[in-house]
């Protein structure tokens, strides 16, 4: 039977007018991996209504596998999550003009894993040729609640639908903008930035291809079986 794999991006955010992770969504929407389809969207960075936005999505979609995607600037590899956290502080305001300290869901767990192949996902990356590594934290800002959103409903609604999330390093073109800005202000010495790493739009889509691949393929064994 078809399945569907559900990717996620934000737009950008916090005075950045773009957002590999919108990109890399966009781009691989209608992508077929086996019996598997991507449906990319992009959803607004906000708090109010993340909840409502990423449940809406869960349930006309019906999706085998939700993956999630957000920037993690001054990152210089693809980022893959291993846990949300229920709590959130924001260092910055969202693109509504909120900021927000405490549970992501009140009274929910502490934390929820991430239900995707972790390990075999890393090698599906790193066989691409593309650097990639696990991390034990996404943050405290919409990257981290999504998450922790798409965990704790799917427990609950769809336990067998697989999820996780993926941070993604800034663009080349983000970069040079840095770049320009700081010259231009001339308010900060160029080497004390350390959010200067980036990875091309193309490696990055390429990255997260290998990951609903691998993914499909995970479905498809265990369908098999």
């Amino acid at each position: 039977m078809p399945e569907t794999i559900l990717i996620t991006g934000f737009e950008g955010y916090g005075g950045r007018a773009d957002n590999p992770s919108a990109e890399v969504a966009s781009a691989l929407d209608g992508e077929s991996f086996g019996q598997s389809t991507v449906v990319g969207r992009v959803l607004p960075v906000t708090n109010h209504n993340l909840r409502e936005n990423i449940i809406g999505l869960i349930d006309v979609h019906r999706p085998e596998v939700v993956l999630c995607l957000g920037l993690a600037p001054g990152e210089k590899m693809i980022r893959l999550e291993r846990l949300a956290a229920n709590y959130s502080r924001f260092e910055i305001r969202d693109n509504s003009g909120d900021t927000y300290e405490g549970p992501v869901v009140k009274d929910g767990p502490a934390a929820f894993d991430s239900t995707l192949p972790l390990d075999g996902v890393l090698a599906a990356v790193l066989e691409c040729g593309i650097p990639a590594r696990l991390s034990n934290s996404a943050g405290t800002f919409l990257c981290n609640a999504i998450m922790y959103h798409t965990l704790e409903y799917c427990s609950g609604e769809l336990p067998g639908t697989r999820c996780g999330f993926v941070h993604l390093p800034y663009m080349p073109s983000q970069v040079s903008h840095l770049i320009s800005a700081t010259e231009t202000k001339r308010q900060l010495e160029l080497e004390q930035r350390a959010d200067l790493a980036s990875m091309a739009l193309e490696t990055q889509i390429n990255a997260v291809r290998a990951i609903a691949g691998k993914l499909a393929a995970t479905n498809q064994s265990v369908q098999e079986r």
